[in-house]
């Protein structure tokens, strides 16, 4: 969700080359941002019923949009391998590789709830649990065997590989009642798995950013919209235990699983009353250019969108549904806004210019401004 520094607007057009080599390992985010729209679109359906047909559209744009950012992404991988692990190494960038993942398993929620296709929704689900784990286990080593991690680099970027980690139940659990016997186990334990590491993951990094937010300097303005992903990991373990519960053979008792879900649901809440207020500070205060990061205001709405909904239906519960629904077009609305964005810089180029020095793409990462 981060991306390099662009010159001056007297700058060339990047060519081809320029695409490949400057592609940020963050522009799945807007697969996973899109993708979780359109399930809260399609979830909404049942008040609204063009809802469904949105929800539906979304889901064809958002196989046609991994399937565009898949090509750049690889391909970097072949021609600038150089490039690319040296970002796997960056203490802030290597944060933003299991976008790809989780957004391969977004698509796969969406074609199990819109598109009703179980068997490619599986086959999507499990490649993109195994690519999630192994970045959840690639990117820490780096940090944890790196000398140049500081604290001005830590953001709630570095939420993401948590974030990856917990989508896996929200699919997995909704595939459970669809496999043989053989396979619910295993699916059970990739589950269990994701939820588990993801969220003591995030509850840990989340100490360490709000230990960065008290008692540090703010968070550069080009890294303000990451304020927003701190929803992503509370809405998706809510939707993970709610799916659990419901799917997992030997759970007996569900109450306790939807109780926690409305704990978290609650902090998520509170979360993004502060992402509003820390976002007007900004706004108000310093800056607030456009980046890729703000691809960071769509995919953890969603997860509040969907855990209210989730969690309305679980426990009976109309008001938090109520409330949903209104989030649901404050995501409308972000999504909108980050794509108009998003299009117009790809148009003009900025978001695949060079930068002007070696070092530059470094420095943006942290505090580089569009």
């Amino acid at each position: 969700m981060i991306d390099t520094v662009v010159g001056e607007s007297t700058q060339s057009t990047p060519s081809f080359k320029d695409v490949i080599r400057t592609f940020a390992p963050s522009w799945f985010a807007s697969v996973m941002g899109t993708g979780a729209l359109a399930l809260g679109l399609f979830s909404y359906g049942s008040s609204f019923h063009p809802l469904v047909t949105a929800g539906k559209i979304l889901f064809i744009v958002n196989i046609i949009l991994f399937v565009i950012l898949l090509v750049p992404w690889t391909l970097r991988w072949i021609l600038y391998p150089k490039e690319t692990l040296a970002d796997l190494h960056h203490p802030v960038m290597a944060n933003f590789f299991p976008t790809v993942s989780a957004g391969l398993i977004v698509l796969a929620l969406d074609f199990i709830v819109i598109g009703q296709n179980f068997e490619l929704g599986a086959i999507l689900w499990a490649i993109g649990s195994v690519v999630t784990i192994f970045f959840s286990i690639l990117t820490p080593y780096f940090m944890f065997t790196s000398t140049s991690t500081r604290l001005d680099h830590m953001n709630p970027g570095f939420f993401i590989p948590p974030v990856a980690l917990l989508v896996i139940p929200l699919g997995g659990g909704l595939l459970l009642p669809h496999l043989s016997a053989n396979l619910v186990p295993i699916v059970v334990l990739f589950n269990f798995f994701g939820l588990g590491a993801g969220f003591f993951l995030y509850l840990a990094l989340l100490a360490i950013t709000l230990y960065r937010f008290i008692l540090h300097e703010p968070l550069p303005a080009a890294l303000a919209a990451t304020v927003w992903i701190n929803l992503g990991p509370l809405g998706a373990a809510a939707v993970g235990l709610i799916n659990i519960a419901k799917a997992t053979p030997f759970i007996t008792m569900k109450e306790p699983y939807f109780v926690a879900a409305l704990l978290i649901w609650g902090f998520a809440l509170w979360w993004l009353m502060m992402a509003v207020v820390m976002s007007l500070h900004y706004i108000g205060r310093m800056k607030f250019p456009y980046g890729l990061s703000w691809w960071g205001f769509t995919f953890p709405t969603g997860a509040l969108v969907l855990a209210s909904h989730s969690l309305a239906a679980a426990l009976s519960m109309p008001l938090i549904d109520h409330i949903g629904f209104a989030l649901l077009w404050l995501l409308v609305a972000l999504w909108i806004m980050t794509l108009a964005k998003t299009v117009q810089r790809t148009i003009d180029g900025s978001l695949f210019r060079p930068a002007k020095q070696a070092e530059a793409p470094r420095a943006a990462e942290v505090s580089g401004e569009k």
